[in-house]
């Protein structure tokens, strides 16, 4: 079906699809060079996006940042640091450092970590 009929069916204007097909939330159109049909799959892949933003309260502007960071690795790293410098992301734990910290709790004490009164030996 044309896009006129799709965004009757998915209740918004074709404008409205138009924006959504610009930012990358249809899609890929099969034939390339060709005008854009839209079948079941893809009033189902608008309409699951259009869940999204009600459920999550975001714009479409902001699901189709989120898809690029989950997309592009340079995109999901730069997102990444800035949550770290920000303080709304915690740096991961390595296994190296929980290793170190497990080893260090042995040597001042037993394993639950109270202190051995060595005076006494």
């Amino acid at each position: 079906m044309r896009i006129t009929e799709a965004a009757g069916k998915l209740g918004m204007s074709p404008r409205m699809l138009r924006y959504r097909e610009a930012l990358g939330l249809l899609p890929p159109v099969r034939n390339q060079g060709a005008h854009r049909r839209f079948g079941p799959d893809e009033l189902s892949a608008v309409a699951q996006g259009v869940e999204l933003e009600k459920r999550f309260d975001i714009s479409p502007a902001e699901l189709a940042f989120a898809l690029r960071t989950l997309s592009e690795p340079a995109v999901a790293q730069a997102v990444r640091d800035l949550g770290l410098r920000i303080g709304r992301l915690q740096a991961p734990r390595r296994a190296l450092d929980f290793e170190k910290e497990k080893a260090l709790r042995l040597l001042q004490g037993d394993p639950r970590g109270h202190r051995r009164d060595h005076s006494q030996e």
